[in-house]
């Protein structure tokens, strides 16, 4: 890759570390994450090089640093958060526990002729997430932005082109973020000559490169992520790549007749259909816990691969749809220091040994780049949409311990809750049902029922990282709530989540 197509961003393991190549990406600009040890060499032949936040305190002896020669290689330098905090301490600034944190929304006030900031109003609206601050200038810094605790929220030194600010631009709650963004790339000079396209181009080319003339088998799983990197992955290695489709009877209503007919007749896709069912729900007797849950899962799943391989001979890749919301939240950030908020079937689901390599060609993407590859791919519609779905499934959308019972319970609901959302287009990007381990008294047909109630969980999202509640039209909720109670025996009460994420997560485990 040459120098002036490149953006190389330092991941010192923050939630949103991802969202600064996100955002870049959406410029035209290719960025790539890397870790803060990054080879200097590679990182002299970027345009730019920006430095992320993270949950690190420069006070502690573990805490993240880089090489100081990164400084002095001329190349633009965009410092967020701890990356301020960060440039501060290694030029020779100070950097010490603020008197008040700050956390969420927060004014600042943006001082004149600063060039990253340019174009912005004096008073901005940003995201802050931090308790550190710089509380003095390194040598040759000056100010660029102050708020009411962080006298200096804002720094830079123009001459070393080096631009800093303690509030985070990627995050869609700053206002003026993506101009910071454009403006960071227009003093790298970057060119805009990146596309979801070159990125199909250049991952099939890696693909190739990497698993060569070896067989894989891909872990189909009815959802358009699994589906997307199958059919890059065929792209690049052709009937040396074998789909296997486990059905755990965790499944959506009509997944595996879905799979069958995309990948069977349209994708001509070799494919092994495994009816799993009664092995899931044993290993499943008696778990509540949701952790274990997904690990258990996760780790028959791979167990099942391994015996299926062994049947088509010798197998060394696994092929996932692993998105990057994934592997954030399962804490497998480049940096690995971001904190774990859930195992993800893809990505800390899985047990650490397995007989596979991973090949993962999505890691890098969020759910909504996903979709702009199916279309790409000329994937159905009906599978590039499709509502996302768990690894784990149905299992995590029962609190509690599965059984059969309650799978055909939540199937029911959840087949409801899509049918009608999707009937009136709602605007919503990922609609559910959960079903609780209570029951409550309730009265149908003039008799007394002592049924379950159903969660319904609409929520409204760009890349599944930060969510809000979908204020779905009371007409809708209605006609969900009746055709539920009436059409789903056992359930008796339906109740509507207005949670957003955070604090709580789309899914209920």
């Amino acid at each position: 890759m040459q120098k002036k197509d490149l953006i190389y961003v330092l991941d010192f393991g923050s939630q949103y570390s991802h969202l600064i190549t996100r955002r870049i990406r959406e410029a035209g600009v290719l960025a790539e994450l890397v870790s803060p040890d990054f080879d200097i060499k590679k990182l002299a032949e970027a345009k730019g090089i920006i430095l992320s936040g993270g949950p690190q305190n420069l006070s502690e002896k573990s805490s993240l640093k880089i090489n100081k020669k990164v400084f002095d290689l001329g190349i633009p330098i965009l410092g967020i958060c701890y990356g301020m905090q960060l440039t501060a301490f290694m030029q020779g600034g100070k950097v010490k526990a603020g008197r008040e944190r700050e956390y969420g929304s927060t004014e600042v006030v943006i001082k004149k002729g600063s060039v990253v900031l340019r174009g912005l109003s004096k008073n901005q609206i940003t995201w802050m997430s931090h308790g550190d601050q710089v509380v003095k200038l390194p040598k040759g810094f000056t100010t660029t932005a102050t708020s009411k605790n962080c006298p200096i929220a804002g720094m830079e030194n123009a001459k070393k082109k080096i631009y800093c600010l303690q509030f985070h631009p990627e995050v869609k709650h700053t206002a003026g973020g993506k101009k910071i963004i454009e403006n960071f790339l227009k003093i790298t000079s970057a060119k805009r000559n990146w596309s979801m396209k070159n990125f199909i181009n250049d991952s099939v080319k890696e693909i190739r490169k990497t698993i060569g003339n070896d067989r894989a088998v891909c872990a189909l799983s009815g959802g358009v992520d699994s589906a997307v990197a199958a059919t890059m992955v065929h792209r690049a290695i052709g009937k040396n790549l074998t789909c296997i489709y486990v059905d755990t009877g965790l499944m959506r209503e009509g997944e595996t007749e879905q799979i069958i007919k995309t990948f069977k007749q349209y994708q001509k896709i070799d494919l092994r259909i495994i009816n799993a069912e009664a092995e899931f729900l044993s290993k499943l007797k008696s778990v509540t816990d949701p952790e274990k849950k997904r690990k258990i899962i996760g780790e028959l799943f791979i167990r099942i691969f391994e015996k299926e391989s062994k049947k088509l001979g010798k197998i060394k890749w696994l092929v996932q749809g692993t998105l990057y919301p994934d592997t954030i939240e399962s804490s497998k950030s480049v940096g690995k220091n971001a904190a774990v908020i859930k195992s993800h079937h893809n990505a800390g689901g899985l047990p650490e040994k397995i007989g596979f390599k991973l090949s993962e060609p999505l890691r890098e993407l969020y759910k909504d780049e996903v979709r702009k590859l199916g279309k790409l791919l000329k994937l159905p519609d009906s599978l590039t949409y499709r509502q996302p779905f768990p690894g784990p499934g149905l299992a995590i959308r029962i609190i509690g311990e599965v059984t059969g019972e309650k799978l055909n319970l939540v199937r029911k609901a959840d087949k409801i809750v899509c049918d009608e959302i999707e009937r009136v287009g709602a605007d919503t990007q990922q609609y559910l049902a959960v079903l609780l381990p209570v029951r409550s008294v309730g009265v149908q047909g003039d008799a007394r029922t002592y049924g379950h109630p159903i969660v319904v969980r609409a929520v409204t999202t760009s890349d599944l990282m930060t969510a809000d509640w979908a204020p779905l039209p009371h007409s809708l909720l209605a006609k969900i709530s009746s055709r539920i109670t009436n059409e789903v025996h056992g359930i008796n009460r339906v109740v509507y989540d207005i949670t957003s994420k955070p604090p709580g997560t789309v899914e209920w485990e």
